[in-house]
Protein backbone atom coordinates (compact mmCIF):
# COMPACT_ATOMS: atom_id res chain seq x y z
CA UNK A 1 0.00 0.00 0.00
CA UNK A 2 1.38 3.41 -0.93
CA UNK A 3 1.56 6.36 1.42
CA UNK A 4 0.55 9.92 0.45
CA UNK A 5 4.25 10.83 0.36
CA UNK A 6 5.10 7.91 -1.92
CA UNK A 7 2.23 8.79 -4.22
CA UNK A 8 3.39 12.43 -4.40
CA UNK A 9 7.00 11.39 -5.11
CA UNK A 10 5.81 9.02 -7.83
CA UNK A 11 3.62 11.67 -9.42
CA UNK A 12 6.52 14.13 -9.48
CA UNK A 13 8.75 11.47 -11.03
CA UNK A 14 6.16 10.69 -13.70
CA UNK A 15 5.67 14.39 -14.47
CA UNK A 16 9.44 14.81 -14.73
CA UNK A 17 9.77 11.88 -17.14
CA UNK A 18 6.88 13.11 -19.24
CA UNK A 19 8.25 16.66 -19.45
CA UNK A 20 11.90 15.68 -19.99
CA UNK A 21 11.75 12.50 -22.08
CA UNK A 22 8.29 12.29 -23.65
CA UNK A 23 9.64 13.61 -26.96
CA UNK A 24 12.35 10.96 -27.06
CA UNK A 25 9.96 8.19 -25.96
CA UNK A 26 7.20 9.16 -28.37
CA UNK A 27 9.61 9.64 -31.24
CA UNK A 28 11.06 6.17 -30.70
CA UNK A 29 7.58 4.65 -30.50
CA UNK A 30 6.42 6.35 -33.70
CA UNK A 31 9.54 5.15 -35.50
CA UNK A 32 9.02 1.61 -34.22
CA UNK A 33 5.25 1.41 -34.76
CA UNK A 34 4.86 3.58 -37.84
CA UNK A 35 1.62 4.83 -36.33
CA UNK A 36 1.44 8.24 -34.62
CA UNK A 37 -1.94 7.69 -33.02
CA UNK A 38 -1.07 4.22 -31.69
CA UNK A 39 2.24 5.52 -30.31
CA UNK A 40 0.61 8.43 -28.46
CA UNK A 41 -2.16 6.25 -27.08
CA UNK A 42 0.37 3.66 -25.88
CA UNK A 43 2.47 6.38 -24.23
CA UNK A 44 -0.57 7.74 -22.41
CA UNK A 45 -1.41 4.21 -21.26
CA UNK A 46 2.13 3.78 -19.94
CA UNK A 47 2.01 7.10 -18.06
CA UNK A 48 -1.30 6.10 -16.46
CA UNK A 49 0.22 2.74 -15.45
CA UNK A 50 3.26 4.49 -13.94
CA UNK A 51 0.97 6.66 -11.82
CA UNK A 52 -0.68 3.47 -10.58
CA UNK A 53 2.41 1.32 -10.03
CA UNK A 54 5.27 3.62 -8.97
CA UNK A 55 3.68 4.72 -5.67
CA UNK A 56 3.51 1.01 -4.72
CA UNK A 57 6.66 -0.42 -6.34
CA UNK A 58 8.86 2.68 -6.09
CA UNK A 59 10.31 4.80 -8.89
CA UNK A 60 12.44 2.59 -11.19
CA UNK A 61 16.14 3.22 -11.72
CA UNK A 62 15.55 3.98 -15.41
CA UNK A 63 12.14 5.74 -15.49
CA UNK A 64 12.30 6.54 -19.20
CA UNK A 65 13.18 2.96 -20.09
CA UNK A 66 10.33 1.68 -17.88
CA UNK A 67 7.91 3.95 -19.76
CA UNK A 68 9.20 2.69 -23.13
CA UNK A 69 8.76 -0.98 -22.20
CA UNK A 70 5.32 -0.33 -20.70
CA UNK A 71 4.28 1.63 -23.80
CA UNK A 72 5.44 -1.23 -26.06
CA UNK A 73 3.32 -3.67 -24.09
CA UNK A 74 0.27 -1.44 -24.26
CA UNK A 75 0.83 -0.92 -27.99
CA UNK A 76 1.09 -4.69 -28.44
CA UNK A 77 -2.21 -5.19 -26.60
CA UNK A 78 -3.89 -2.61 -28.80
CA UNK A 79 -2.35 -4.07 -31.97
CA UNK A 80 -3.45 -7.60 -31.13
CA UNK A 81 -7.01 -6.45 -30.56
CA UNK A 82 -6.96 -4.49 -33.80
CA UNK A 83 -5.37 -7.35 -35.78
CA UNK A 84 -7.97 -9.78 -34.44
CA UNK A 85 -10.73 -7.43 -35.55
CA UNK A 86 -9.40 -6.38 -38.96
CA UNK A 87 -7.17 -9.38 -39.82
CA UNK A 88 -4.92 -7.10 -41.84
CA UNK A 89 -1.62 -8.77 -42.66
CA UNK A 90 0.44 -5.64 -41.97
CA UNK A 91 -1.01 -5.28 -38.48
CA UNK A 92 -0.52 -8.98 -37.73
CA UNK A 93 3.14 -8.77 -38.82
CA UNK A 94 3.69 -5.60 -36.78
CA UNK A 95 2.17 -7.25 -33.71
CA UNK A 96 4.44 -10.29 -34.16
CA UNK A 97 7.54 -8.10 -34.47
CA UNK A 98 6.58 -5.99 -31.47
CA UNK A 99 5.96 -9.15 -29.42
CA UNK A 100 9.59 -10.18 -30.00
CA UNK A 101 11.04 -6.85 -28.80
CA UNK A 102 8.47 -5.75 -26.25
CA UNK A 103 10.50 -6.74 -23.17
CA UNK A 104 13.93 -5.85 -24.52
CA UNK A 105 16.00 -3.64 -22.22
CA UNK A 106 16.15 0.02 -23.15
CA UNK A 107 19.49 1.31 -21.84
CA UNK A 108 19.24 4.45 -24.01
CA UNK A 109 16.11 5.99 -25.44
CA UNK A 110 16.71 6.61 -29.16
CA UNK A 111 16.49 10.29 -30.03
CA UNK A 112 13.86 10.78 -32.73
CA UNK A 113 12.78 14.24 -31.57
CA UNK A 114 13.89 16.01 -34.75
CA UNK A 115 11.65 13.83 -36.90
CA UNK A 116 8.90 14.30 -34.34
CA UNK A 117 9.05 18.10 -34.40
CA UNK A 118 9.01 18.20 -38.21
CA UNK A 119 6.01 15.87 -38.21
CA UNK A 120 4.14 18.01 -35.67
CA UNK A 121 4.95 21.20 -37.61
CA UNK A 122 4.16 19.89 -41.09
CA UNK A 123 2.74 22.63 -43.36
CA UNK A 124 -0.33 20.46 -44.07
CA UNK A 125 -1.48 21.10 -40.48
CA UNK A 126 -3.05 24.37 -39.38
CA UNK A 127 -0.91 26.73 -37.28
CA UNK A 128 -3.15 26.15 -34.24
CA UNK A 129 -2.78 22.39 -34.62
CA UNK A 130 1.00 22.64 -34.97
CA UNK A 131 1.28 24.64 -31.75
CA UNK A 132 -0.96 22.30 -29.74
CA UNK A 133 0.66 19.14 -31.09
CA UNK A 134 4.22 20.41 -30.54
CA UNK A 135 3.50 21.40 -26.93
CA UNK A 136 1.77 18.07 -26.33
CA UNK A 137 4.33 15.75 -27.92
CA UNK A 138 7.70 17.48 -27.73
CA UNK A 139 6.96 19.61 -24.67
CA UNK A 140 5.07 16.97 -22.70
CA UNK A 141 2.30 19.40 -21.71
CA UNK A 142 -1.11 17.92 -20.97
CA UNK A 143 -4.24 19.05 -22.80
CA UNK A 144 -5.47 20.99 -19.72
CA UNK A 145 -2.06 22.71 -19.42
CA UNK A 146 -2.14 23.80 -23.08
CA UNK A 147 -5.72 25.00 -22.67
CA UNK A 148 -4.73 27.08 -19.62
CA UNK A 149 -1.76 28.55 -21.49
CA UNK A 150 -3.94 29.90 -24.29
CA UNK A 151 -7.12 30.47 -22.25
CA UNK A 152 -9.03 28.01 -24.42
CA UNK A 153 -11.60 25.38 -23.47
CA UNK A 154 -10.01 21.97 -22.97
CA UNK A 155 -12.38 20.47 -25.51
CA UNK A 156 -11.12 22.91 -28.16
CA UNK A 157 -7.48 21.94 -27.58
CA UNK A 158 -8.36 18.24 -27.45
CA UNK A 159 -10.18 18.49 -30.77
CA UNK A 160 -7.23 20.26 -32.38
CA UNK A 161 -4.86 17.53 -31.22
CA UNK A 162 -7.18 14.72 -32.36
CA UNK A 163 -7.69 16.33 -35.77
CA UNK A 164 -3.94 16.89 -36.19
CA UNK A 165 -3.12 13.25 -35.39
CA UNK A 166 -5.87 12.08 -37.74
CA UNK A 167 -4.50 14.34 -40.49
CA UNK A 168 -1.01 12.89 -40.02
CA UNK A 169 -2.44 9.38 -40.24
CA UNK A 170 -4.86 9.91 -43.13
CA UNK A 171 -2.56 12.07 -45.24
CA UNK A 172 0.39 9.74 -44.71
CA UNK A 173 2.62 12.57 -43.44
CA UNK A 174 6.03 10.90 -43.15
CA UNK A 175 7.83 10.64 -39.84
CA UNK A 176 11.18 11.93 -41.03
CA UNK A 177 13.56 14.86 -41.17
CA UNK A 178 13.19 16.64 -44.54
CA UNK A 179 15.91 16.29 -47.13
CA UNK A 180 18.57 18.98 -46.99
CA UNK A 181 17.13 20.86 -49.98
CA UNK A 182 13.66 20.97 -48.37
CA UNK A 183 14.94 21.86 -44.90
CA UNK A 184 14.80 25.71 -45.09
CA UNK A 185 11.13 25.76 -46.12
CA UNK A 186 10.05 23.19 -43.53
CA UNK A 187 12.27 24.64 -40.80
CA UNK A 188 10.53 27.99 -41.09
CA UNK A 189 7.30 26.31 -39.97
CA UNK A 190 9.01 24.83 -36.91
CA UNK A 191 10.63 28.15 -35.95
CA UNK A 192 7.34 30.00 -36.43
CA UNK A 193 5.62 27.64 -33.97
CA UNK A 194 8.25 28.20 -31.27
CA UNK A 195 8.21 31.97 -31.89
CA UNK A 196 4.43 32.04 -31.61
CA UNK A 197 4.51 30.08 -28.34
CA UNK A 198 7.06 32.51 -26.88
CA UNK A 199 5.15 35.58 -28.04
CA UNK A 200 1.95 34.33 -26.45
CA UNK A 201 3.90 34.00 -23.20
CA UNK A 202 5.61 37.39 -23.51
CA UNK A 203 2.51 39.38 -24.54
CA UNK A 204 -0.50 37.23 -23.77
CA UNK A 205 -3.57 37.64 -25.96
CA UNK A 206 -5.70 38.30 -22.90
CA UNK A 207 -5.48 38.37 -19.11
CA UNK A 208 -2.17 39.45 -17.57
CA UNK A 209 0.74 40.53 -19.74
CA UNK A 210 3.06 37.58 -19.08
CA UNK A 211 2.74 33.80 -19.10
CA UNK A 212 6.12 32.68 -17.77
CA UNK A 213 5.40 28.98 -18.37
CA UNK A 214 5.00 29.55 -22.10
CA UNK A 215 8.19 31.63 -22.33
CA UNK A 216 10.10 28.91 -20.50
CA UNK A 217 8.65 26.17 -22.70
CA UNK A 218 9.50 28.00 -25.93
CA UNK A 219 13.06 28.54 -24.70
CA UNK A 220 13.40 24.89 -23.73
CA UNK A 221 12.17 23.73 -27.14
CA UNK A 222 14.45 26.22 -28.92
CA UNK A 223 17.43 24.79 -27.01
CA UNK A 224 16.38 21.28 -28.03
CA UNK A 225 16.14 22.34 -31.68
CA UNK A 226 19.57 24.00 -31.49
CA UNK A 227 20.96 20.79 -30.02
CA UNK A 228 19.37 18.71 -32.80
CA UNK A 229 20.38 21.05 -35.66
CA UNK A 230 23.79 22.39 -34.61
CA UNK A 231 25.18 25.21 -36.72
CA UNK A 232 21.82 26.14 -38.32
CA UNK A 233 21.94 29.97 -38.32
CA UNK A 234 18.20 30.67 -38.06
CA UNK A 235 17.80 28.17 -35.22
CA UNK A 236 20.61 29.99 -33.43
CA UNK A 237 18.97 33.29 -34.35
CA UNK A 238 15.67 32.28 -32.81
CA UNK A 239 17.34 30.98 -29.65
CA UNK A 240 19.32 34.22 -29.30
CA UNK A 241 16.21 36.31 -29.89
CA UNK A 242 14.27 34.46 -27.20
CA UNK A 243 17.14 34.68 -24.71
CA UNK A 244 17.69 38.41 -25.25
CA UNK A 245 13.99 39.24 -25.18
CA UNK A 246 13.34 37.08 -22.14
CA UNK A 247 16.19 38.76 -20.26
CA UNK A 248 13.82 41.71 -19.73
CA UNK A 249 10.94 39.62 -18.42
CA UNK A 250 11.25 40.61 -14.75
CA UNK A 251 10.97 44.31 -15.60
CA UNK A 252 8.03 44.14 -18.02
CA UNK A 253 5.40 44.79 -15.35
CA UNK A 254 5.45 46.59 -12.01
CA UNK A 255 4.27 45.30 -8.64
CA UNK A 256 0.64 45.98 -9.61
CA UNK A 257 0.91 44.11 -12.92
CA UNK A 258 0.95 47.31 -14.97
CA UNK A 259 2.98 47.42 -18.20
CA UNK A 260 6.41 49.06 -17.99
CA UNK A 261 7.69 50.25 -21.37
CA UNK A 262 11.23 49.55 -22.54
CA UNK A 263 12.48 53.08 -21.89
CA UNK A 264 11.16 52.98 -18.29
CA UNK A 265 12.46 49.54 -17.30
CA UNK A 266 15.07 49.10 -14.56
CA UNK A 267 17.95 47.75 -16.64
CA UNK A 268 19.92 46.74 -13.55
CA UNK A 269 17.34 43.95 -13.13
CA UNK A 270 17.79 42.56 -16.64
CA UNK A 271 19.15 39.00 -16.68
CA UNK A 272 22.81 39.51 -17.59
CA UNK A 273 23.50 35.79 -17.98
CA UNK A 274 20.81 35.48 -20.64
CA UNK A 275 22.06 38.64 -22.34
CA UNK A 276 25.62 37.28 -22.46
CA UNK A 277 24.45 33.92 -23.80
CA UNK A 278 22.07 35.45 -26.34
CA UNK A 279 24.71 37.91 -27.59
CA UNK A 280 27.23 35.10 -28.03
CA UNK A 281 24.71 32.95 -29.91
CA UNK A 282 23.65 35.70 -32.32
CA UNK A 283 27.30 36.65 -32.95
CA UNK A 284 28.02 33.02 -33.80
CA UNK A 285 24.96 32.82 -36.06
CA UNK A 286 25.74 36.02 -37.97
CA UNK A 287 29.31 34.81 -38.40
CA UNK A 288 27.98 32.01 -40.62
CA UNK A 289 27.03 34.71 -43.18
CA UNK A 290 23.57 33.32 -43.94
CA UNK A 291 21.49 36.07 -42.38
CA UNK A 292 17.80 35.46 -41.79
CA UNK A 293 14.91 37.27 -40.07
CA UNK A 294 15.42 35.71 -36.64
CA UNK A 295 19.13 36.59 -36.63
CA UNK A 296 18.37 40.22 -37.52
CA UNK A 297 15.68 40.45 -34.82
CA UNK A 298 18.17 38.99 -32.35
CA UNK A 299 20.72 41.61 -33.41
CA UNK A 300 18.14 44.35 -32.71
CA UNK A 301 17.46 42.87 -29.28
CA UNK A 302 21.22 42.78 -28.64
CA UNK A 303 21.56 46.51 -29.41
CA UNK A 304 18.86 47.24 -26.82
CA UNK A 305 20.56 44.93 -24.31
CA UNK A 306 23.95 46.61 -24.76
CA UNK A 307 22.65 50.09 -23.86
CA UNK A 308 23.16 50.74 -20.12
CA UNK A 309 20.46 53.43 -20.24
CA UNK A 310 17.54 53.96 -22.60
CA UNK A 311 19.06 57.25 -23.85
CA UNK A 312 22.27 55.39 -24.78
CA UNK A 313 20.47 53.19 -27.34
CA UNK A 314 21.99 53.32 -30.82
CA UNK A 315 18.73 54.02 -32.64
CA UNK A 316 20.33 54.57 -36.04
CA UNK A 317 21.84 51.10 -35.88
CA UNK A 318 18.39 49.73 -35.02
CA UNK A 319 16.86 51.63 -37.97
CA UNK A 320 19.45 50.03 -40.27
CA UNK A 321 18.72 46.57 -38.86
CA UNK A 322 14.99 47.04 -39.37
CA UNK A 323 15.68 48.08 -42.96
CA UNK A 324 17.61 44.82 -43.39
CA UNK A 325 14.73 42.93 -41.80
CA UNK A 326 12.27 44.59 -44.21
CA UNK A 327 14.37 43.32 -47.11
CA UNK A 328 14.29 39.76 -45.70
CA UNK A 329 10.69 39.74 -44.41
CA UNK A 330 8.71 42.67 -45.81
CA UNK A 331 5.60 42.95 -43.63
CA UNK A 332 3.63 45.98 -42.39
CA UNK A 333 4.51 45.13 -38.78
CA UNK A 334 8.25 45.24 -39.56
CA UNK A 335 7.66 48.61 -41.26
CA UNK A 336 5.77 49.79 -38.17
CA UNK A 337 8.72 48.87 -35.96
CA UNK A 338 11.15 50.63 -38.31
CA UNK A 339 9.00 53.76 -38.16
CA UNK A 340 9.02 53.66 -34.36
CA UNK A 341 12.82 53.31 -34.35
CA UNK A 342 13.14 56.14 -36.88
CA UNK A 343 11.04 58.36 -34.61
CA UNK A 344 13.51 57.72 -31.80
CA UNK A 345 16.50 58.45 -34.07
CA UNK A 346 15.21 61.39 -36.14
CA UNK A 347 12.24 62.73 -34.18
CA UNK A 348 8.52 62.04 -33.91
CA UNK A 349 7.59 64.07 -37.04
CA UNK A 350 9.68 61.76 -39.25
CA UNK A 351 8.28 58.64 -37.62
CA UNK A 352 4.71 59.92 -37.95
CA UNK A 353 5.14 60.54 -41.69
CA UNK A 354 6.27 56.94 -42.16
CA UNK A 355 3.40 55.60 -40.02
CA UNK A 356 0.89 57.53 -42.15
CA UNK A 357 2.08 55.71 -45.28
CA UNK A 358 -0.83 53.68 -46.66
CA UNK A 359 1.39 50.58 -46.91
CA UNK A 360 1.46 50.55 -43.09
CA UNK A 361 -1.72 52.38 -42.11
CA UNK A 362 -4.00 50.39 -44.43
CA UNK A 363 -3.16 46.78 -43.47
CA UNK A 364 -2.69 47.62 -39.77
CA UNK A 365 -5.75 49.80 -39.20
CA UNK A 366 -7.23 47.05 -36.98
CA UNK A 367 -3.99 46.56 -35.02
CA UNK A 368 -3.91 48.28 -31.64
CA UNK A 369 -0.14 48.83 -31.65
CA UNK A 370 -0.34 51.00 -34.79
CA UNK A 371 -2.75 53.40 -33.08
CA UNK A 372 -0.78 53.22 -29.83
CA UNK A 373 2.46 54.12 -31.66
CA UNK A 374 0.77 56.96 -33.54
CA UNK A 375 -0.77 58.26 -30.31
CA UNK A 376 2.61 58.21 -28.58
CA UNK A 377 4.25 60.25 -31.37
CA UNK A 378 1.37 62.74 -31.37
CA UNK A 379 1.69 63.05 -27.59
CA UNK A 380 5.41 63.79 -27.90
CA UNK A 381 4.56 66.50 -30.46
CA UNK A 382 2.09 68.09 -28.03
CA UNK A 383 -0.93 67.26 -30.23
CA UNK A 384 -2.92 65.95 -27.28
CA UNK A 385 -6.40 65.89 -28.85
CA UNK A 386 -5.15 63.86 -31.81
CA UNK A 387 -3.21 61.59 -29.45
CA UNK A 388 -6.34 61.00 -27.38
CA UNK A 389 -8.25 59.94 -30.49
CA UNK A 390 -5.68 57.27 -31.32
CA UNK A 391 -5.39 56.08 -27.72
CA UNK A 392 -9.16 55.52 -27.83
CA UNK A 393 -8.86 53.60 -31.09
CA UNK A 394 -6.11 51.46 -29.59
CA UNK A 395 -8.24 50.81 -26.51
CA UNK A 396 -11.10 49.62 -28.71
CA UNK A 397 -8.81 46.98 -30.22
CA UNK A 398 -6.57 45.82 -27.34
CA UNK A 399 -7.35 42.50 -25.61
CA UNK A 400 -4.64 42.34 -22.94
CA UNK A 401 -5.51 43.80 -19.53
CA UNK A 402 -2.04 45.15 -18.77
CA UNK A 403 -1.79 46.92 -22.12
CA UNK A 404 -5.31 48.27 -21.65
CA UNK A 405 -4.39 49.80 -18.30
CA UNK A 406 -1.28 51.40 -19.85
CA UNK A 407 -3.33 52.92 -22.67
CA UNK A 408 -5.94 54.19 -20.23
CA UNK A 409 -3.22 55.89 -18.19
CA UNK A 410 -1.79 57.55 -21.30
CA UNK A 411 -5.26 58.64 -22.43
CA UNK A 412 -5.90 60.21 -19.03
CA UNK A 413 -2.59 62.11 -19.25
CA UNK A 414 -3.26 63.66 -22.66
CA UNK A 415 -6.89 64.38 -21.79
CA UNK A 416 -5.84 66.34 -18.67
CA UNK A 417 -3.41 68.37 -20.75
Amino acid sequence: MSTPGAWLDARRAVEGVVRDTSGRVLGGLVRSLGDFVLAEDALQDAVALALERWPVDGVPANPGGWIVVAARRRALDRLRRRATRTRKEAEVLLAERLAREVDEDVPDIPDERLALVFTCCHPALSEEARVALTLRTLGGLSTPEIARCFLLPEVTVAQRIVRAKRKIQDAGIPFQVPAREALPERLSSVLAVLYLVFNEGYVATSGGLLRADLCDEALRLARILDELLPGEPEVEGLLALLLLTDSRRATRVDATGALVTLDEQDRSRWDRERIAEGSAVVTRALGRRRAGPYQVQAAIAAVHAEAPRAQDTDWWQIVGLYAALEALAPTPIVSLNRAAALAMAAGPEVGLRVLDDEAIAGPLDGYHLLHSARADLLRRLGRHDDAAEHYRRALALVTNDAERRYLERRLAEVTRR
